[in-house]
Order: C-alpha cells, then sequence, then structure tokens
C-alpha cells in the first residue's frame, strides 16, 4: 500500500538520503528542496525513463535544451506577463499571506482570522537584472515553464531537421514560479523541472492527436508504477482554462495530500506559434496574435505542393519531474509484516527507476579474500552500464538487507566463504519476493542483464 500520510515519505526521504529541505542549516528556504545521493538517481532515472520513451522510441520527436533566462519579449508575447497570476490576500491580523483559491469561508489558516484585504493579482515570475548595473532597463525573467523556448525554436528546429507535422519538440529542464504559499513537499515549490513535448500537428487533427496523447501518457505512468487505479482524468471546465487553451485534461494523482495534477495535456491550438509570428497576412491564425510583435520570424511550415503557409497545432504533454518523484516514491512504499513478527519497510521500484541496482554485499568486511572478490564483482557489474552498483560494507547482511529493502534496491549479492574457498558463486536476494539463489560468478553478469531487460 502506499504511505498513508506525507510524513511517511517525508521522513523516509531524508532519513535515506533522498531529499533534503535547503539550506537547512539555516533553517532552510521555503518551496526550495535538494535531492540527496538517491534521490538524485531516481530523478535521473525518471527523466531518462522519458527522455527514452519521447525521444529514442519515436521517430516523430527532436530533443532540445534551451536557456533558463529569458527575453521579457517572449513572455510578454505569449500572455504571461499579463495573465501568469494568481490571488493573492493577506491576513490583517497575523500578516500572512496566502492564495484566494486556496482558502476555505475567507479565513486564515494561519490564524483563524477572516479580517482579510481583496484579492490582488500576483504575478509568479521571477525577474532579474541582466549585465553590471541594476536599473531596471535591462532585465530577463527565469522561465515559468520550458514550453516558450521550443516554441521559440521551432523556426530553427524545422530548418535543421527539416521536419514536418506531425512532428514533435521535446525538453526536460528547470523552471520557476514565485508561489505564494509553496506547499505539500515537493508537490509545490519555487523552483522545479519539466518534462515537456510540443507536438506540431495539421489543424483539423490536433484534437484526434490530443486523445491519443492522453492514452500515451496514462501508459507511460503505468510502466513507470503509477497505477492507472490511482489516476483520474479531470478535463477542464472551458471557464478554467489557461488563455492558450482551447482543450485540457490534466492527469490527477491520489497524493497523500489529496488528488491533484500529476501531468497536463493541453490542446494549445496554434496560439503560441501565432503569438511569436509578426506577418499574419499568409496565415489563418485562431490565436489572438499580439499587435506589433517584435518578432522578424514566420514560425510556421510551408506546404511544398501549394506553396501555402500554415501555422501548426499544438498538443502538450507538460509533467512536473518533482510531482513524478513523488507519485513513484509513494507508489512503491510499502510496509510489509513477517512471518517472524517484524516488518520491513520496502521500496518496491520498477527497476529501471530503483536509484541502486545492485548492492554487493561481502559476508565478513575484515576478510581480505571476501572484500577483494566482492570489490570485484562490484567493478564488474558497474561495467554492465546498468546504473549504479554500489559496494556494502556495513558488515552486517541483516541490517544491509533492510536497508537496500528500504531505499529500493532490486538485487543483493553476498559474497562469501563459499564464493572465495568452494565454488565461486554467490548469493543473489530478490528485494520483493526475499528469495536467494546460488548464482556462479562467471554467470553473474548475464544473471543482472536479464533481470533488468
Amino acid at each position: 500500500m502506499p504511505a498513508s500520510s506525507m510524513d511517511e515519505l517525508v521522513s523516509l526521504c531524508k532519513r535515506r538520503g533522498f531529499i533534503f529541505q535547503s539550506s537547512d542549516i539555516y533553517g532552510g528556504l521555503q518551496g526550495i528542496y535538494d535531492y540527496g545521493p538517491l534521490g538524485v538517481e531516481l530523478k535521473n532515472n525518471l527523466k531518462a525513463a522519458w527522455w527514452r520513451a519521447m525521444v529514442y522510441e519515436r521517430d516523430d520527436v527532436e530533443g532540445l535544451d534551451a536557456a533558463i533566462l529569458t527575453n521579457p519579449l517572449t513572455l510578454k508575447y505569449s500572455g504571461h506577463e499579463d495573465t501568469f497570476t494568481d490571488p493573492l490576500v493577506d491576513c490583517r491580523s497575523c500578516k500572512a499571506r496566502h492564495r484566494a483559491d486556496h482558502l476555505t469561508e475567507r479565513k486564515c489558516p494561519n490564524c483563524g482570522s477572516t479580517d482579510l484585504t481583496d484579492p490582488r493579482p500576483f504575478n509568479l515570475m521571477f525577474k532579474t537584472a541582466l549585465g553590471p548595473v541594476s536599473d531596471g532597463s535591462t532585465f530577463g525573467y527565469l522561465r515559468p515553464e520550458t514550453a516558450q523556448a521550443i516554441f521559440t525554436n521551432f523556426r530553427n528546429v524545422v530548418d535543421a531537421t527539416s521536419r514536418r507535422p506531425p512532428f514533435g519538440i521535446a525538453q526536460i529542464g528547470k523552471a520557476f514560479r514565485n508561489e505564494i504559499t509553496p506547499r505539500n513537499f515537493i508537490f509545490r515549490v519555487r523552483e522545479f523541472e519539466q518534462m515537456e513535448l510540443e507536438f506540431f500537428v495539421e489543424p483539423g487533427t490536433d484534437e484526434e492527436w490530443h486523445e491519443a496523447w492522453i492514452e500515451e501518457r496514462l501508459a507511460w505512468w503505468d510502466a513507470q508504477g503509477v497505477s492507472r487505479s490511482r489516476l483520474e482524468l479531470f478535463r477542464v471546465p472551458p471557464d478554467e482554462l489557461a488563455h492558450y487553451s482551447k482543450a485540457t485534461v490534466d492527469l490527477m494523482y491520489h497524493f497523500p495530500h489529496g488528488v491533484e495534477e500529476l501531468e497536463g495535456i493541453a490542446n494549445r491550438t496554434d496560439f503560441d506559434l501565432g503569438s511569436h509570428t509578426k506577418s499574419q497576412g499568409e496565415f489563418v491564425i485562431a490565436a489572438k496574435v499580439m499587435p506589433n510583435n517584435d518578432s522578424n520570424t514566420k514560425l510556421a511550415v510551408q506546404d511544398p505542393d501549394s506553396k501555402t503557409w500554415t501555422v501548426p497545432y499544438v498538443i502538450e504533454p507538460s509533467a512536473g519531474v518533482d510531482r513524478g518523484v513523488l507519485a513513484v516514491l509513494n507508489e512503491a512504499y510499502r510496509v510489509e509484516q513477517l512471518d517472524n513478527g517484524t516488518e520491513r519497510t520496502v521500496l518496491g521500484f520498477r527497476p529501471h527507476l530503483a536509484p541502486i541496482k545492485v548492492a554487493v554485499v561481502p559476508l565478513k568486511r575484515n576478510h581480505d579474500g571476501i572484500v577483494a572478490k566482492a570489490r570485484a564483482i562490484k567493478q564488474q557489474l558497474s561495467a554492465l552500464g546498468l546504473g549504479r552498483v554500489l559496494y556494502e560494507h556495513t558488515g552486517n547482511i541483516g541490517k544491509a538487507y533492510r536497508r537496500h529493502d528500504e531505499v529500493g534496491t532490486p538485487l543483493c549479492v553476498t559474497v562469501d566463504f563459499d564464493t572465495i574457498e568452494k565454488d565461486d558463486t554467490v548469493t543473489v536476494r530478490d528485494r520483493d519476493t526475499m528469495a536467494q539463489q546460488r548464482v556462479a560468478v562467471g554467470a553473474l553478469g548475464d544473471f543482472v542483464k536479464d533481470y533488468f531487460r
């Protein structure tokens, strides 16, 4: 069963080195977290799985890694300067600030007072000075999403790759939002990562592609261990859609704190490419294009036969990496009662996501022969390129097994006296079943590769 509360996950994450509060020796920084030794492995594995599914396993997607600092004009014509806001209220009693749409009965959750200011728009973007003089004339934004850099690079990618719709551009990267009230661990934070695909299609085919990507993303999350039974589809009502969206479907997950968005799949029509395009005379554009656009680029594709230009529509599956990590952790977490009356905590990650793939454990850490053999096996398995292989030197087999159950290591390989004195075999223990079997050292590499295949 998943965790019964967020506190269980927070405690495990700190204790075992998954996630720490940033700058915690100075009291922390609200809404900012650091990924520890195991957390960075889990996060990287999740991103690698997404990239593999989006780019390597498809023939219609290209990759991109764009800059974080963003030209203000990009976010002016995208609509972010005018619309990327949350409603802010102040409590006159305790001076706390809250998002108005997160309050119930206009009551301050901090002190209970109902003496609140009227809501006012608060822009979520981080602004920063560019250059040596901070006089307000030269500035940029930390990007609030990775999508806009994909749109502004559309022409560059098309010219470099000769792509035509349907095709996509994928990107994983940092984004920044000055959240009024960060909360629920890494679910809502001010610095986070996104996995975004902008998939460009012919107008008129957008609704079909939208439904196809919803099913594609459900299947992908299921392959990461996020059960479809814990996901709900929420079709955003027309009056709640973002300014760029024709239709949006959110994949809602049962997090420990409640059912909230894990990923959004939006039909952005031609809003973004149209908004960043200067000359509209030759195009049919549904988007409300900003006047006096300072761009000189036509973000469109030309039909080689008719020579007519078309601005593609865009389907956008956009997932938060941090929310994905939280969902994967929650799905993997379980506490089992054992036959001997004890219990064990297990993170049952899918093998490709496990931070440590194999732990090599010497039965005695002060025995030269066993230690040397264990280190040699560790190097042998590391060379397979499957991920992190750890030499575990606690010296206590029982504690080593429990520790690696708790951090989600699928296989433990124990080197003992029989290994070096008798038959050159090792004990391989499975995390999920706790079953153990002897495997010849010479066949261990193939055994491990088959397991992770």
